[in-house]
């Protein structure tokens, strides 16, 4: 087996699974000022996330650490290209661990709405910023020969990748939407209901806007494959059908399909790269790939052991822990948040 295209599609599997565990947390934090309309309602909304958040963001730390260990050179250029990105991603997922612990810890109204802002903010800024980042590698930004960043930080928010990044936005969104459908009872299920129909068609309106600008400024029509073409449609059937499913009240089947669509969405954006990783737009031969910005294979091969070693006991335990906290909650005032 070709160790780099393991570790590259072990890193994909984790970006997916980032996507799609802390892409309903996201959201969730997100919509929690505005679907809760009192300290109670906010209270049973964050209780819906509250077993899972710290453990979702595992996965980004563990791509983070898969990527430092099989393919240093693409960890350095892209922390170093996206310092100023990956700082602020660092700082929201910071302020929002901090929002979930402390909001609870004075029952002063203006604590406890400065930490639901709070929230909201640190849910809002990762998504859409690694909606950049990964728009900015598919375009290309610019590297040189010796694999070095050698742009600036607002080249990197150029209207592509904000695209990609309000759509990413919007993809967490619907899916924490539907996620608290699918969780909570009562009155806050049926808002939570409405919002993700109201969410649906910004939410497809801005995934066609993207998929149009990828075709029209990237190189993705001349890199065209059958998977390439089978993934898009999978995702662009998950999203329609994910509206018939809401009309239904089948909110379960509705997460299903968004889940879909968020891990699609991963799928297609690294098979467009494959075997790039990050594309120069100085000089297409300078773009970094699985086998020039590798480990050594003595290297790759010990973490393939490893891993594959460790990581079925990780996913065992993650899916017991859904499975322990998989009932609907309910309004209620005694929460630790």
């Amino acid at each position: 087996m070709d160790l780099h295209i393991l570790w590259f599609g072990l890193i994909v599997i984790l970006f997916c699974g980032f996507f799609l565990l802390e892409g309903f947390d996201f959201g969730v934090g997100m919509l929690m000022p505005f679907l809760g309309k009192n300290d109670v309602e906010r209270r049973t909304i964050i209780s819906a996330i509250g077993p899972f958040w710290d453990g979702n963001e595992v996965w980004l730390i563990t791509a983070g650490g898969a990527m430092f260990a099989a393919f240093p050179d693409w960890y350095a250029t892209l922390f170093s290209g996206f310092y100023i990105v990956m700082f602020l991603v660092l700082l929201a997922l910071i302020l929002r661990g901090a929002a979930l612990e402390f909001r609870g810890k004075d029952k002063s109204r203006s604590w406890r709405r400065f930490w639901d802002w709070a929230v909201m903010l640190g849910s809002a800024l990762p998504g859409f910023l690694w909606g950049i980042i990964f728009a900015n590698c598919l375009l290309g930004v610019p590297i040189d020969e010796k694999m070095n960043f050698v742009g600036n930080f607002w080249q990197l928010f150029n209207p592509y990748a904000l695209v990609c990044g309000l759509a990413v936005t919007a993809m967490f969104l619907l899916h924490g939407a539907i996620f608290l459908d699918l969780k909570l009872e009562g009155k806050l299920r049926v808002h939570a209901g409405k919002m993700a129909r109201l969410l649906w068609l910004p939410t497809i309106s801005l995934v066609v806007v993207f998929v149009s600008a990828t075709y029209l400024l990237t190189d993705a029509l001349a890199r065209l494959s059958i998977a390439q073409v089978a993934v898009t449609l999978g995702v662009a059937s998950a999203l329609i059908a994910v509206f018939w499913l809401l009309q239904r009240e089948k909110s379960g089947w509705a997460f299903v399909m968004t889940s879909l669509a968020l891990i699609g969405t991963v799928l297609a954006l690294y098979l467009q790269l494959f075997p790039r990783m990050m594309v120069s737009s100085l000089n297409p031969a300078w773009s970094l790939t699985i086998y020039n910005a590798s480990s050594s294979q003595y290297t790759l091969t010990v973490m393939s052991w490893v891993a594959l070693t460790f990581i079925p006991f990780v996913l065992a335990y993650q899916a017991w822990n859904y499975w322990v906290f998989r009932k609907r909650i309910s309004v209620h005032a005694s929460s630790h948040y």
